[in-house]
């Protein structure tokens, strides 16, 4: 099996030797799932961790009102997982979905952990993929407090049009924090501009 793209992962984020990489990654199985499938659902224990090689992923709650509410939109190079659960071995408040249809790396958590304990330049790269997990979270918390929704749409558009293309609306909006006709009107009077 071809592992050019989870090894370029790993190189791309932190200066790791191939050989390194090639470790890190021999335990890590292909498998691919169609469109709207449940990849993790709530309330179980994550015991594998996901590398998103093709495709787009969400993942959502279910608020009080009875409606989906997407939290994260995760799309090819990526590692998806609910990693509390996974590190913690408790159960997930999320709902992890493919949006397409996806191609995934997959590995245990036992794996992980011997990485963890036997190669320091793992545990650097897991460090850093940490921090920016946290970086992207938090992030995301001060937008969606203190920009409006317009900016945060545009924002999403000039960082990432891709999603745009591959993504429905309806998940956009909710990932945005507004309803589908309030995306609706920002979309039109951009488009007047």
């Amino acid at each position: 099996m071809d592992k050019t793209n989870i090894n370029n992962y790993f190189h791309s984020l932190f200066p790791i030797e191939k050989d390194v990489v090639e470790e890190v990654t021999k335990t890590f199985t292909q498998f691919s799932m169609e469109k709207n499938t449940i990849l993790l659902d709530n309330g179980i224990i994550s015991t594998k961790t996901y590398f998103l090689e093709k495709g787009y992923v969400r993942s959502y709650i279910i608020n009080e009102d009875n409606e989906e509410v997407t939290t994260n939109i995760f799309f090819a190079p990526c590692f998806v997982n609910d990693f509390l659960s996974f590190f913690k071995q408790q159960p997930t408040k999320e709902i992890y979905e493919t949006i397409t249809d996806c191609s995934f790396w997959e590995t245990g958590l036992e794996n992980v952990q011997k990485n963890f304990h036997n190669i320091s330049d793992f545990r650097e790269f897991s460090r850093l993929l940490f921090v920016i997990n946290y970086y992207r979270l938090n992030d995301r918390v001060i937008e969606l407090t203190s920009q409006k929704a317009e900016t945060r749409y545009l924002k999403l558009l000039k960082e990432h049009p891709h999603i745009f293309q591959h993504v429905p609306l309806k998940i956009i909006a909710s990932y945005l924090g507004i309803t589908n006709s309030s995306l609706s009107r920002i979309r039109k009077e951009i488009t007047k501009i």
